[in-house]
């Protein structure tokens, strides 16, 4: 082929965004128009290792081939259209991903890291009874660029303060196994020594119970949580519809595959919930339910939002189940409620339009009784 035909072939193309790509994918890419395959390791060195991404600052690229680069390749990243910052240092972060949709991610403070919980999806097909993006129909999957962009963005902004992420969780807006092809696309690039260089050790993935997906999460040797939230398929299935489909005893059979494929324990996570999921006796048949599972268990109390179904235990019912939990056995931990404020805590996620900004919780603990002050200020960053 010669140049000028090549150069005809490249302008004629729309242009991807670079954090769409896989490395293998970037070369394949790349190959189609006749570049050599190291080109993209170096890209990925710029712009992963560097940050760059001027084309025209990519020295080690000649002049010709930067110039064809422009008009193969962009670096669009969701702007961000609001950032809030907890009053226990979490922060949120309100994307715009188009059409009028937003998403959101939020970055958790504690002593030994710095996780960034992702959405995955706009909206959720799951309908989980206690969550607010439950109470939002799935709109779309997010596209593996969304997805890496949520950690660029956010990486990015932490720099200028000389914090940098250790962790991902894959918490956020959607199902994550309801949209594999993004997810683990995205993975490949934070996990890979050419992307974001994050061990897999530091990468979970949740799930409601996707059980035919579950398997690509061994598989790409990243840890496993289950939004478990019941003792039993009556409770479970009253505040999770996915469990009429995939029942208590097939999801934990897939658990203990897992454990079996990767020798990690699995992450279940259990909502309180005042009155249904929070009382000793749940806790002595979630015991019953978990002891031959190789597991850990997150005890979550409730997080309120507006139009919420449920109400959050007071401390004494929650310090109550944890304790018993703990004395038959469980490996529990009792989850600080973080970012509670700004609508930040677990299960309060939607995009912009479905919640306010803030809720006053002068009155209470971080990790208190029930709050149902809403308010749509903007606290001071």
């Amino acid at each position: 082929m010669h140049l000028t035909e090549e150069t005809l072939a490249i302008t004629a193309v729309a242009p991807r965004n670079f954090y769409s790509f896989t490395l293998e994918q970037l070369e394949a890419y790349l190959k189609q128009y006749g570049k050599e395959k190291f080109r993209a390791q170096q890209i990925f060195k710029w712009v992963y290792e560097q940050r760059v991404t001027n084309f025209d600052e990519m020295l080690n690229l000649s002049k010709d081939l930067r110039s064809e680069l422009k008009n193969l390749i962009t670096f669009d990243l969701p702007p961000v259209l609001k950032h809030l910052v907890s009053v226990d240092g979490t922060q949120k972060f309100l994307f715009d991903v188009g059409g009028g949709n937003s998403i959101e991610a939020v970055v958790i403070p504690s002593d030994d890291r710095l996780t960034l919980c992702v959405s995955s999806e706009i909206g959720c097909n799951m309908a989980c009874k206690f969550c607010f993006t439950g109470k939002q129909k799935l709109k779309r999957r997010l596209s593996t660029e969304e997805i890496v962009g949520q950690f660029m963005i956010v990486q990015d902004s932490l720099k200028k303060t000389n914090q940098k992420l250790s962790n991902i969780v894959f918490m956020g807006m959607g199902e994550p196994l309801d949209n594999c092809d993004a997810v683990f696309g995205s993975i490949e690039v934070i996990h890979s020594p050419w992307g974001v260089n994050l061990s897999r050790k530091k990468i979970t993935v949740s799930t409601s119970g996707l059980i035919p997906e579950m398997y690509r999460v061994a598989n790409a040797k990243v840890r496993l949580a289950v939004s478990l939230n019941a003792y039993n398929d009556e409770v479970r299935t009253q505040v999770m519809p996915i469990n009429k489909k995939y029942p208590l005893k097939d999801l934990l059979e897939e658990c203990k595959r897992y454990y079996r494929a990767t020798g990690e324990k699995i992450t279940m996570e259990y909502v309180l919930l005042k009155g249904i999921t929070d009382q000793i006796s749940h806790a002595r048949e979630l015991y019953k339910l978990l002891k031959d599972i190789p597991c850990k268990v997150n005890i979550i109390p409730f997080n309120e939002h507006p139009g919420a179904d449920y109400e959050r235990p007071s401390d004494e019912t929650v310090q109550a189940f944890h304790s018993e939990a703990m004395r038959l056995g469980l490996q529990t931990l009792l989850r600080r409620t973080m970012g509670r404020d700004i609508f930040a805590a677990c299960g309060q996620l939607a995009t912009k339009v479905d919640h306010p900004d803030t809720m006053d919780i002068s009155n209470s603990k971080i990790g208190g009784t029930n709050v149902r002050s809403f308010s749509s200020g903007q606290p001071s960053l």
